[in-house]
């Protein structure tokens, strides 16, 4: 992380640096612009006759000089800048290892089936983000084969979006309004949220369209039982119609934050009524793969010196604790109190008839012939009778 740190410094530096030089360079031709348009206006105006004056072929001189000068002067400029992109390679270079083959896993991608799943993920995280040509592009190289009724959600998805985000309501409503069922298991309250934001912007409108607000306003009855307060400050608007919503207590209503809102809440409950994780998992992948990789390049030689090439891959576990950030947390957590270790998938946590959780491998060493104690309660029962626990 320090290494990126570093070099996105010297990357800001550089772009800082490329910004001032590009003012300045745009500040020097326009004042050579007009001093060379003046100086011509007042060579035109010169009888041609009689030739050019000892004070024009002085200015002329003094023109080519100048002209002359400010060349050299970008000219250092841009040397200056390609020897600060020249220094970014070198703080990459000392900030990054560039060998990172001896913790490549290159078993996971041995064969056509995990290449091909591989290949999925990248074209799933470009249908994600609208780049449709991009995916499919990737889907006919890697030779896929992408059902519409997979690649449908992602594409329509992402034309909601981009209606949101040019203040277009409507698609997103009538998507709403077609998965009512499943967003109402969720508890989301988009819809409601999306006929406010059209409702606010018929107010917008003025009084020449108040009665197409008192009409639309019909439509919060049926979120009267859950969202009642906010109906009624939605109602307290109409006070404000002549007068405008900006100077009201109502002026949050008009806020930009409630349309970047109203894109992360579409995104958040359509990934959930899809069956999506709300991040692409290739970025979340990518995103733990760089936390991860420094403390892996860390012990490479540690691996190399003892010749464990497997280290990586044995029992599918790292041989190292990496932490994560917490937004890359996506299960809970439990640690046998007994034997004080993770469980596992192949050592489960197991629920004793008493209640009491312990660890496969703990309850294994703790039958005693057909019966097994619980260790925390004086409970006896078959090791059969323990049930796998799934958080």
């Amino acid at each position: 992380m320090e290494g990126c740190l570093n070099t996105e410094k010297d990357v800001d530096k550089l772009i800082a640096k490329f910004e001032s030089y590009k003012k300045q360079t745009h500040q020097t031709f326009e004042q050579l612009t007009q001093h060379i348009e003046k100086l011509q206006n007042e060579l035109n105006v010169q009888d041609a006759s009689t030739g050019l004056s000892a004070s024009h072929r002085q200015l002329v001189t003094q023109t080519n000089k100048k002209l002359k000068s400010v060349g050299q002067k970008i000219s250092g400029q841009h040397k200056d800048l390609h020897s600060s992109v020249s220094r970014i390679g070198k703080t990459i270079d000392r900030n990054f290892d560039a060998e990172c083959g001896s913790i490549n896993m290159h078993e996971i991608l041995a064969d056509h089936t995990h290449h091909s799943l591989f290949n999925r993920a990248i074209c799933e995280h470009f249908y994600r983000q609208g780049s449709v040509s991009v995916a499919e592009s990737i889907a006919t190289d890697g030779n896929l084969e992408i059902d519409d009724k997979w690649r449908f959600p992602f594409i329509e998805m992402n034309e909601i979006l981009e209606n949101l985000q040019n203040r277009v309501v409507d698609p997103a409503l009538m998507w709403s309004i077609r998965n009512k069922v499943q967003l109402q298991k969720e508890k989301s309250n988009l819809e409601f949220k999306l006929h406010r934001l059209k409702f606010i912007e018929l107010i917008k409108l003025g009084p020449s369209h108040q009665h197409l607000a008192v009409a639309y306003a019909k439509k919060f009855q049926q979120f009267a039982p859950v969202q009642c307060q906010e109906i009624q400050q939605l109602m307290g608007c109409f006070l404000y119609v002549k007068r405008g919503l900006t100077e009201s207590p109502y002026c949050d209503l008009l806020s930009e934050k409630m349309w970047n809102d109203i894109c992360s809440d579409f995104l958040r409950d359509a990934c959930r009524v899809t069956g999506l994780s709300v991040n692409s998992p290739l970025i979340s992948s990518f995103s733990a793969g760089c936390q991860a990789l420094p403390a892996l390049l860390a012990i490479k030689s540690v691996i190399e010196q003892r010749q464990c090439s497997g280290a990586l891959s044995n029992n599918d576990e790292l041989p190292i604790d990496i932490d994560l950030d917490s937004c890359q947390h996506y299960h809970s957590v439990f640690a046998c109190p007994i034997l004080r270790q993770q469980t596992t998938v192949k050592n489960p946590p197991l629920r004793l008839v008493c209640g009491h959780v312990i660890s496969r491998d703990a309850l294994t060493k703790l039958v005693s012939g057909s019966k097994v104690k619980c260790p925390y309660c004086p409970v006896e029962q078959s090791p059969n009778d323990a049930k796998e626990l799934h958080f």
